[in-house]
């Protein structure tokens, strides 16, 4: 068995949820480096401040606006998580998330909801174009990239890190490399530990960013919060992303089909009703 590697670790507050690093045969000065790019990336894709870089590509709707290229992946890959998904995950749930008053962070509190107009989401491809250094979202349209955007950072934050380190930003989670001892690395997943290697981790929740009968998780089908019979859902998968879209997919199919819906994506699963803790 080889020799046990030093780990560094690290831990911080980012993209409005609690986030951690790790790394195997690396200085801490490597973890740092990587929060700075978390919080560089994170600050041009959130939507809670009017000059990032996703909010002027929403407040441009109907104009094509130039990119960065960080963005220009991040967008091409909530186009990927809706073809993927069969269009459950579907990034153009703007509309939807202020319709339902979730307009600021939570830590805010939320304000009034007036969901009586909203009706299901239009096709990701619809809504958004992307080419190469530029995007345009259509007129009335708007984006909210949230988890896609923290399963793909999860699995960038890996490769800042160095090959052998693991990125959790808020349970989007990739774990490159062997591990510290050459096993993987140890992640709580729904109760049990598990050793991954070159896999990714997430959990889909409605247990949580709740406000009265409401929360975050909107079905694109009826463009109001989900209501499926499943609670949430904790998946492992070859990367963060795929973790995110499948565990988000599972729990939008429901109780009858995420079983089969799972077998079929994930490399191992856990799937939560009303009625489990």
């Amino acid at each position: 068995m080889p020799p046990e590697l030093a780990v560094e670790s690290h831990h911080f507050e980012a993209l409005g949820t609690n986030c951690s690093a790790f790394a195997a045969g690396q200085s801490r000065g490597r973890l740092v480096e990587g929060e700075l790019w978390v919080r560089r990336l994170g600050a041009r894709l959130t939507r809670f401040a009017a000059d990032s870089e996703l909010s002027e590509l929403n407040a441009s709707a109907g104009r094509w606006m130039e990119i960065s290229d960080e963005v220009e992946s991040v967008l091409q890959f909530a186009l990927t998580a809706y073809e993927t998904s069969g269009g459950l995950v579907n990034a153009a749930v703007l509309p939807s998330m202020l319709a339902v008053g979730y307009t600021r962070p939570l830590a805010d509190g939320p304000v009034a909801a007036a969901p009586e107009g909203v009706g299901p989401l239009p096709p990701l491809p619809d809504v958004l174009e992307v080419r190469h250094g530029k995007a345009r979202v259509a007129s009335g349209s708007g984006l909210d990239l949230g988890g896609i955007a923290k399963g793909w950072m999860a699995d960038r934050l890996c490769e800042v890190l160095g090959p052998n380190s693991l990125a959790n930003l808020g349970g989007d989670l990739m774990a490159a490399g062997a591990g510290p001892r050459g096993e993987g690395w140890p992640v709580g997943v729904a109760g049990a530990t598990l050793m991954l290697r070159d896999q990714g981790a997430a959990t889909s929740s409605v247990r949580r960013r709740r406000w009265g009968d409401l929360h975050h998780l909107i079905d694109p089908r009826t463009g109001l919060p989900a209501k499926t019979g499943l609670e949430e859902v904790s998946v492992v998968a070859g990367s963060g992303f795929e973790a995110e879209v499948i565990a988000k997919t599972a729990l939008l199919l429901g109780p009858e089909i995420a079983p089969i819906y799972c077998a079929g994506h994930a490399m191992a699963w856990w799937l939560g009703g009303a009625h489990d803790s």
